[in-house]
């Protein structure tokens, strides 16, 4: 592990007593894990739309640990992206629900002080920090990505990543994994407001698409048989694409490695941007 100015292991000292209360770690439970993905259903299957994320067909795919799940494309693009013919991309869920894997511990290892994952989904990362006693919270609008978390033994909200978070400023870690680069739809928008979430000289580890792309989408989540949420904004960026919008962002790149197929970047957020910057979160217990 690499080490920062913002200290070491710490917990969130801003949670509101009812959030800390409900995030206590419950025993962990296993998810079902699938293996074969058949093909998504025809675009014209009737279907009635729910909310991106929250209780279109993402949230039973969480519930139950399993796909297939897709993201469709709406927008038209003529570059090659890693969406298939019928233009949808497979979304990992099984991998998701399951426990971190080896790709995923070349990122934990990484990671110092407090750990804000944004886009936690189902929480096995936040879980995996838990386990290691490192102080993690995981941010997510989907109530059962929230509840799945705080089952596996880990720590969620139910918020957006551009709400009021606790610990501003203060984050040793930022995760951005599995995806969520694309959150928002604006790279340079979410990577601007993740920097404020981390405190000076802190990190952001973020995952990049594996293919050289760098598209801004209009998509929706849907199942095999054609039922689906309703559209919204997305971005692909490849490593090169994503450390262009790093940049722009305010964050200087300090490493980059692939595992297991998947492209990350280690990223790290000035020291002297903010003389008068809040200090590290630091520990407080609440009384026994």
């Amino acid at each position: 592990m690499t080490g920062t100015a913002v200290g070491t292991h710490t917990v969130v000292a801003e949670w509101p007593d009812a959030v800390t209360t409900e995030l206590r770690p419950k025993p962990p439970t296993a998810g079902a894990a699938g293996k074969h993905l058949p093909s998504p259903a025809e675009p014209t299957t009737p279907v009635a739309p729910g909310a991106p994320w929250t209780d279109d067909p993402y949230a039973h795919a969480l519930r139950t640990g399993r796909g297939p799940l897709f993201l469709r494309r709406l927008s038209h693009s003529d570059r090659p992206d890693g969406f298939g013919v019928e233009h949808t991309l497979p979304l990992d869920v099984e991998r998701w629900c399951a426990p971190a894997d080896a790709a995923d511990t070349t990122v934990l290892r990484r990671c110092t002080g407090s750990v804000l994952d944004a886009g936690c989904g189902p929480g096995r990362l936040v879980a995996a920090l838990a386990a290691r006693g490192v102080p993690a919270l995981g941010v997510d609008l989907s109530r059962d990505a929230v509840q799945r978390t705080r089952r596996s033994g880990g720590a969620a909200i139910r918020r957006s990543v551009f709400d009021h978070l606790p610990g501003e400023g203060r984050w040793g870690t930022v995760l951005l994994l599995d995806g969520n680069i694309g959150i928002g739809g604006d790279p340079v928008a979410l990577l601007r407001r993740l920097r404020e979430l981390a405190a000076p000289g802190g990190l952001l580890l973020a995952e990049a698409a594996p293919q050289d792309v760098d598209e801004r989408l209009t998509v929706r989540v849907e199942n095999a048989h054609g039922h689906h949420g309703r559209p919204f904004s997305w971005a692909r960026l490849g490593t090169t694409a994503l450390l262009s919008a790093a940049r722009s962002a305010g964050w200087i790149q300090t490493g980059r490695w692939t595992a297991e197929g998947r492209p990350f970047v280690e990223l790290r957020r000035p020291h002297a941007e903010h003389p008068h910057a809040q200090a590290p979160i630091t520990e407080r217990r609440p009384p026994s």
